[in-house]
């Protein structure tokens, strides 16, 4: 385990194993909502820390870990020491309550899930509640301490798609610990059969679930049909309510009753779906936003938050363009296709009934979302165009966030242009700074979908270092800005000839003349990501890379550049007469 030399010890849940075969362990308990996993995690945390054991909580949001918190507090009040039977007492120091010490030396703490994906402390333990809301990447990280449980929701809101049913999975498999799976079948909370806990699943839909796989497994773009469903035709149907809410549940990492409530009442929110053979084979939950009036947006301007406006008020507030509330706008709050018809374009197909209908209603379509490479791939693909990249990493996801924009008239199109413009400007500086450790792909598809242009401002002087750097001597260090605008100019608007064939290459011209350079792979606009644009070491780039050493690195920077000379600096005198020095 990661923990070196503070245990000798083996790892929980090892029991009467001899040091010589000890292993690490998995244990996954599965339950409805409602069951008390939570409190099961709780009272095994409580009993871990009386043992001495240092354990690490981790979930979605930290209010997911209440109850476990809770019920290990109560056993560590009630519970004598494991070294001779003093009763264990159980302190909260920090100032959000965060850690439960008991007498000697175990504890029971939290982390945020990104946090918790680095081991802090190097815990003997880490419990995972409602883990299939993370991802899956999150996950596999907690696999390198010696000892983890995961604690998920069969049925209740906290599903996140198939990526702890399916991919998750695999890989605990495939991994080297050795793996529990057990069913909490009995209710904590309720006595077994409690009619309490059937109406409650009944009523907030917590086994929610979409049509059976096999009714939708044959759909295409072309046998489905798009239309509206109102709240009243899903008050009065349960059968598709139940098909819509259980579409939705998959599309998010955290469900909650209110979630149900909204739908149902919302006066902003739209539901627009896929049918196949009357199925429901993918949903959309669309909010309306913007059309504020002059006193709301000066409110959001200078701080006050307006309910059900989360991109006018990014774009006010955050941004401090007092001017984006004007336009109307429809967010995709969740998009969801059901998992036996992925991959086949139906998401696609979805957005693209949305666009023609709203087309002349609304000013711009845009979305917010946890940035991966595929989300922004499809994004992209899709018309949207990328207006803005969190600094801050989603506590949850451990993600950044993107906003998008697809526009749907001149307001919607000034719109879009102008953040657009400040988002290329801002992004240079906060990739070297705040995004440093952002990943290359997010990073290099963030870019791609971004359509302002890059201007090539270089003087005599920067493209001369630039050339000297492709060609001859040269180093880089001696002008950077120069290499960072070709950077941006190259990875900005989907120039790359390597990009999605669907892009809208002739939205993305630069404000250079571009030659026949030699399209640039994905390994270096990677290498450009990692090396310029974030300023990362040579050494950790080409290990992340695969270059055998920096300076081999440095000299596929440079032949990069070669590519970017080429493309860019077509018909300029200084550049051509450094190249003939050079044999370039």
């Amino acid at each position: 385990g990661p923990g070196g030399a503070k245990r000798p010890r083996p790892p929980p849940f090892a029991c009467n194993v001899s040091p010589p075969a000890w292993v690490c362990v998995a244990v996954v308990v599965e339950a409805d909502r409602g069951r008390g996993k939570s409190s099961a995690a709780g009272l095994a945390a409580g009993s871990l820390a009386a043992e001495g054991r240092d354990v690490l909580v981790t979930a979605p949001d930290r209010r997911n870990a209440s109850d476990l918190f809770a019920r290990a507090e109560e056993l560590l009040s009630a519970t004598g020491a494991s070294d001779g039977g003093e009763r264990a007492t159980a302190t909260q120091t920090d100032a959000g309550g965060d850690t439960l010490h008991a007498k000697g030396g175990g504890r029971v703490r939290y982390a945020p899930p990104a946090a918790a994906a680095d081991l802090p402390g190097s815990p003997d333990v880490v419990l995972v509640d409602e883990a299939a809301a993370l991802p899956v990447r999150l996950l596999s990280s907690y696999l390198d301490a010696p000892a983890v449980a995961f604690f998920t929701t069969v049925h209740g809101y906290e599903g996140a798609g198939r990526g702890f049913s399916v991919r998750f999975r695999e890989e605990l498999a495939a991994c080297d610990h050795d793996v529990t799976e057990v069913t909490l079948s009995e209710p904590i909370r309720f006595a077994p059969a409690d009619p309490v806990e059937s109406w409650a699943f009944r009523a907030l839909l917590l086994d929610a679930r979409p049509p059976v796989a096999a009714l939708v497994s044959d759909a295409s773009p072309s046998s489905v049909t798009y239309r509206a469903i109102s709240p009243d035709e899903l008050a009065a149907d349960e059968h598709l309510l139940r098909a819509v809410f259980g579409l939705l549940v998959l599309a998010h990492y955290r469900t909650e009753p209110d979630d149900l409530a909204r739908l149902l009442d919302a006066p902003n929110l739209r539901v627009r779906v896929l049918e196949h053979e009357g199925h429901v084979v993918s949903v959309a939950l669309l909010a309306r936003e913007g059309g504020l009036d002059a006193e709301t947006r000066r409110s959001m301007y200078e701080g006050a938050r307006v309910r059900g406006n989360m991109l006018p008020d990014v774009f006010t507030s955050q941004l401090r363009d007092e001017a984006a509330g004007v336009p109307v706008g429809y967010r995709i709050v969740r998009i969801a296709t059901h998992h036996a018809a992925r991959s086949r374009g139906l998401g696609s197909r979805l957005l693209a009934e949305i666009r023609a209908e709203f087309d002349g209603d609304a000013d711009y379509l845009g979305v917010g979302y946890g940035a991966t490479p595929e989300l922004l791939s499809f994004w992209r693909a899709n018309g949207y165009e990328t207006v803005h990249l969190s600094t801050t990493r989603n506590e949850s996801s451990g993600e950044y966030s993107a906003l998008m924009f697809d526009p749907l008239s001149e307001a919607g199109r000034a719109l879009c242009d102008r953040h657009g413009r400040w988002f290329r400007d801002r992004i240079g500086l906060a990739l070297a700074e705040r995004l440093r450790d952002g990943d290359l792909d997010v990073v290099r598809g963030a870019l791609a979908a971004c359509r302002a242009d890059v201007p090539l401002d270089l003087s005599d002087y920067e493209w001369r270092v630039v050339v000297g750097v492709a060609f001859g001597p040269g180093q880089y260090a001696t002008a950077p800005r120069a290499f960072r605008r070709l950077a941006l100019a190259a990875l900005i608007g989907g120039r790359g000839e390597n990009r999605d064939s669907d892009a809208d290459e002739g939205a993305c011209d630069t404000t250079v003349a571009a030659g026949s350079g030699t399209p640039l792979t994905p390994r270096e606009e990677r290498l450009l990501v990692g090396k310029v644009l974030q300023a990362r070491p040579a050494d950790i780039v080409a290990d992340e890379l695969g270059y055998a050493s920096a300076r081999q690195c440095l000299r596929a920077l440079g032949a990069a550049y070669e590519s970017l000379v080429d493309r860019y600096g077509a018909e300029n005198e200084v550049l051509e007469a450094e190249r003939e020095r050079f044999g370039g």
